[in-house]
Order: structure tokens, then C-alpha cells, then sequence
């Protein structure tokens, strides 16, 4: 009797130990380590972010993060990964890169293995969450994250403005974008167009008698596990529009967002821990610029991965195709850009500056979609340039926390050199620096100048390639026809952008751009209600709108003789 009711004692002990709610505890940890800024990364916070039976330990913050965080939780963990990799505020001064203190948190260390066994619990969580929830079900998940991603809108911008650098205000819209597409898939998923739901086509085939013979049915289902790979730049933004239509339609995810900015990640996952999305439906892994290769390599060469999402370079994209090859997998490709930005002859060219100032400052310039090649007619390229410079010189640059700030750093030094470099070459080439050209380096190693180069060589470095930085290179035309073969002289066609008053002219040049996306009198014109996606070596598929839903869907035809 003792024996029976010691072993119900402890059965029952063990389910509470399993269900006892999340628990906050907070202590002090100092890395130890034989490096500068290992030994001064002292005052870090970590804290439980899960049940016993679940905690991930993901990462340690510095206080200097945490300390501004309503929520530390969001990105600190029970306990420190064994294996870390440092991720360092982008806008810190050259002071703080020196004493260590550039650095904000250290993130668990991933590789191979750790991907092998993140796939496999996607996996094995996969029947449960595509076969036995409803499509309201998940709907309902995603409405939950959506909401707790709003009320800890504040701290997950500040998070994202550490590790990416963009300004606090641009960090606070892209929180709001991202959850945007969780709200937009949470109403996908109940649709016809979604996993569950299809068509019935007539019947082609007869009766003796005359009379249409069985149905035709398709049916979309969901793809399985998907392997997702997201860049710095957006850093809450890029993951949600591929996670959203994903498990909307009951597919589990792996996750590999960058090396940069995985703590924005992390807390996107705690989040969906506690909207309820189960363990093994939304997998992360982080790993370092080193083991990031290999990780790449599982996703890709594992055959339990049905899809691959990724968003980043087309080299790399192009890397990603040929592993991909061997399993036949799924793929959306969303690569790299070089944005054309056409002024004619009668736009409004107030307006057209302020769409220039939006479409090629915003992030630093350090987005996929940044117009870098601005082609304008010669009657107004004099007056266009004016008012572009009064406007640049309105920028206030500096650490993306600081009140005011409206353009921070570059993502690290390397651009910065780069960005050193292609001016240099274009101005060597005949182009004229109007304004800028130079590396801010009282601010920090990371930033550089807002520039405006005019005269650019067509077959300019700085042209011919993305330019991912505050530089805007102009080129004079005379002709539409002349501007739109320069716009399409391309090998990538992500965005265009043009500035007219003429509507005949909107719908001609629109068509004849060789693009995906084309803005008209405006900047900024992502949104998940849109299709998202590009042509040519800018990538394959869509992202958004009831066309991104569909990347993540097999569609099963049926032939029901009745």
C-alpha cells in the first residue's frame, strides 16, 4: 500500500513539476573567458523562459540590453549555452568596440548536429500539428502570437535596434509589419485557398447513357517541414512572412535567421511558445558565420525538409538551389536587388524626393528593395539634386536609441570599406561627389556618410552592383525609352520605381520594367497584403497576399468514380 501510494506521490509531483507555470528567476552571471571583452561582459542577466521540462537555453543579454527591457525574458534563458557566439550593437562607438562592451549578448552556438535534431522534432511534431488541428485552430495561434508580439512591441523594437542598428522608429514599424502578417494568415488559413481546401472540377469523363461520370477533386495539403533561412535587415519581419503562411496551412519549421541579429528571433520564439504554438512546430537554430554554412548544408541536403525559404544574396541563393537539387526540394528564393529610381520630366518632384528619401535611407540604405541607381531626365536633374541634398542634410545620424536619430550605421565595417571603395572608383571614373562620400568615424567604425553622387558611369562598380548603403549614384536620360533599357540592363529585377504625373506613362513603363515590384510616386510599398518577390536572378515565388500561401501547399488531384 506504502509502495503504491509513494509511487502515486511522485507521479503526481512530477506533473506539477511539468505544468508549474513560467518562473522568473534572476542571478548574476560573469563570463569567464581569457578574451578582453569576454572578461568585461560582466552584469549578465538570464532568466527562465519556459517550464522545467522545456527551458532553451538560447542566450545571455549584458545588462546594458536588458536593462531597458520591460520583459528581459524575451531573450535570456534559465541557463548559459555551453557554446556562444557573440552579437555585438553595430552602432556602438570605437571606444566600446575596444573595451567590449559592443558586445550585448552572447547566443547558443549551433551546428550540424543541432540542426539534424531541430529538424527531426519538426518532424515528429508534424503530424500532430497538420493532421489534428483545425485550420481555425491555428488561425487562432497565430492571432495569439500576433497580439503578445503588439504588447511587447516596444521591447522587441528596442532588441532589433541594438543588434541591426536602424533607427528605434523604424525598428517600432517593422514590429507592427511583422505582426501584420501573422494577422493576414491567421485569415488565410480558414480559406479555401489554404491546406484542407481546393476545388471540384466537371467531370470529363461520360456514363453510357451521357451522364457526366465521378469527380474531380483537388485538394491542397501542406508541404511538411520547411527550412527557413532570414537576413539581418528585416529581423522580425523576414521571419514572420515565411513562418506565417507556413503553419497557417500546417507545415512545422526550422529557422535560421542571421548570425547578426538572432536575438530579435529569439524572442519571436519565446513569443510563440506562449501563444501556444506546440514544441517541435517552430524550431530555431543559431549559429555562428562559421557553422552557418553547415547548417545551410543539412537544411538543404536533409530529405525530411520538403521546402526551403530563404532571403538573402543571390550568390548564396544560387548555392542554396544547387544543394537543394539533390532532394528536390520546394524553394522561394527572395535575392538580391539593384533598384532603378526614374524621375521624368513632369513629375512632382517634391514628391519624388520624398519617395527618393524613403525608398534609399530607410535602414541606411541596407535593404533589398533600396532604389541605388537613380535615372533622371536632364531638364530636372539640377533641380531634383537641390532638393535632395536640403533634404539629406535634414538627417540626423547616430545610435538608433538616441532621440531623433532617423539613420544609424552600416551593419559592420565591412561595407563601410566597401562603400569606401565604390565611391572612390566612381568619382575616379568621372562622377561627382555632391555630397558625402565618407566614413563617420567620430560616430563609430560602422558609420558612413548619406552621398549623393551625380555623373555616374553606367559601368560603374557602384552601378553595376547592389550598393546596400546611404549612396545615391544619378545618371541623367532623355528618352523613356532610354531610361527603361538602363532600368532593365540588369541581371537582377527585384524593385523599380518611377516619378510621373502622366497616367498613360504609369501603365506603359510599369509593364515594360523587367521587375517584380514597381512603386509609383512612392518609396516604401511592402505589405503583406501584396505579393512580394522579384525576376530574372532576383529569385522564385511570391511572399504575401494569397499568393504566398500557395508556396507552402501541394496540391493532390482526386478521381472519385462514384
Amino acid at each position: 500500500f506504502f509502495f503504491l501510494l509513494s509511487i502515486i506521490f511522485m507521479l503526481c509531483f512530477d506533473t506539477f513539476l511539468c505544468s508549474v507555470p513560467v518562473l522568473w528567476i534572476q542571478y548574476p552571471i560573469k563570463m569567464l573567458s581569457s578574451s578582453a571583452r569576454y572578461s568585461r561582459f560582466a552584469a549578465t542577466t538570464t532568466l527562465m523562459v519556459a517550464s522545467f521540462s522545456n527551458a532553451a537555453a538560447f542566450s545571455t543579454a549584458s545588462s546594458r540590453l536588458t536593462s531597458i527591457l520591460n520583459d528581459p525574458s524575451l531573450i535570456t534563458c534559465d541557463s548559459p549555452p555551453s557554446q556562444t557566439f557573440d552579437v555585438v550593437d553595430p552602432g556602438a562607438s570605437a571606444s566600446q568596440f575596444t573595451d567590449g562592451t559592443a558586445v550585448i549578448a552572447h547566443v547558443r552556438r549551433m551546428g550540424r548536429e543541432d540542426t539534424k535534431d531541430a529538424i527531426h522534432r519538426a518532424h515528429m511534431a508534424l503530424p500532430d500539428w497538420r493532421d489534428k488541428t483545425t485550420a481555425a485552430h491555428r488561425s487562432g495561434v497565430l492571432s495569439k502570437w500576433s497580439s503578445l508580439i503588439k504588447e511587447s512591441a516596444e521591447d522587441i523594437a528596442k532588441i532589433m535596434t541594438f543588434e541591426s542598428g536602424k533607427p528605434l522608429a523604424e525598428s517600432r514599424g517593422e514590429v507592427n509589419y511583422a505582426a501584420s502578417f501573422l494577422d493576414f494568415y491567421s485569415g488565410e488559413a480558414i480559406r479555401t485557398n489554404s491546406a484542407g481546401g481546393g476545388f471540384i472540377s466537371p467531370s470529363p469523363f461520360a456514363k453510357p447513357d451521357g451522364a457526366p461520370r465521378g469527380k474531380v477533386m483537388a485538394i491542397h495539403e501542406a508541404v511538411g517541414v520547411c527550412g527557413l533561412i532570414t537576413p539581418w535587415n528585416f529581423p522580425i519581419a523576414m521571419i514572420t512572412r515565411k513562418v506565417a503562411p507556413a503553419l497557417a496551412v500546417g507545415c512545422t519549421c526550422v529557422l535560421k535567421p542571421s548570425e547578426l541579429t538572432p536575438l530579435t528571433a529569439i524572442a519571436l520564439e519565446t513569443l510563440a511558445k506562449r501563444a501556444g504554438v506546440p514544441e517541435g512546430v517552430f524550431e530555431l537554430v543559431t549559429a555562428d558565420r562559421e557553422l552557418t554554412r553547415e547548417v545551410g548544408d543539412e537544411m538543404c541536403g536533409n530529405s525530411i525538409i520538403k521546402k526551403i525559404s530563404f532571403t538573402g544574396s543571390t550568390p548564396v541563393g544560387k548555392l542554396l538551389m544547387k544543394q537543394s537539387s539533390d532532394t528536390v526540394k520546394r524553394l522561394s528564393l527572395e535575392l538580391g536587388g539593384n533598384a532603378s529610381f526614374i524621375v521624368f520630366d513632369d513629375a512632382d518632384l517634391d514628391v519624388a524626393v520624398s519617395a527618393a528619401m524613403s525608398s534609399k535611407f530607410r535602414n541606411a540604405g541596407q535593404t533589398c528593395v533600396c532604389s541605388d541607381r537613380f535615372l533622371v531626365h536632364k531638364s530636372v536633374e539640377e533641380e531634383f539634386v537641390a532638393k535632395l541634398v536640403e533634404k539629406v542634410g535634414q538627417l540626423k545620424i547616430g545610435h538608433g536609441l538616441e532621440d531623433g536619430v532617423t539613420m544609424g550605421p552600416v551593419i559592420s565595417n565591412v561595407p563601410v570599406k566597401n562603400l569606401s571603395k565604390k565611391v572612390e572608383a566612381a568619382i575616379s571614373e568621372g562622377a561627382t561627389c555632391v555630397v558625402g562620400g565618407s566614413p563617420l568615424s567620430n560616430l563609430g567604425p560602422n558609420y558612413f556618410e548619406p552621398t549623393i553622387l551625380t555623373n555616374v558611369d553606367t559601368k560603374s562598380l557602384i552601378w553595376c552592383t547592389e550598393t546596400f548603403g546611404p549612396v545615391v549614384s544619378v545618371h541623367t536620360f532623355d528618352t523613356e525609352d532610354e531610361a527603361v533599357a538602363m532600368a532593365n540592363a540588369s541581371p537582377v529585377g527585384l524593385a523599380s520605381y518611377i516619378c510621373t504625373s502622366d497616367v498613360s506613362r504609369i501603365f506603359r513603363v510599369s509593364t515594360a520594367l523587367e521587375c517584380g515590384l514597381v512603386g509609383v510616386n512612392e518609396g516604401i510599398i511592402s505589405s503583406a497584403s501584396a505579393p512580394f518577390g522579384g525576376v530574372k536572378e532576383s529569385g522564385l515565388g511570391k511572399e504575401g497576399s494569397a499568393l504566398g500561401i500557395k508556396e507552402y501547399l501541394n496540391t493532390k488531384y482526386v478521381f472519385l468514380n462514384c
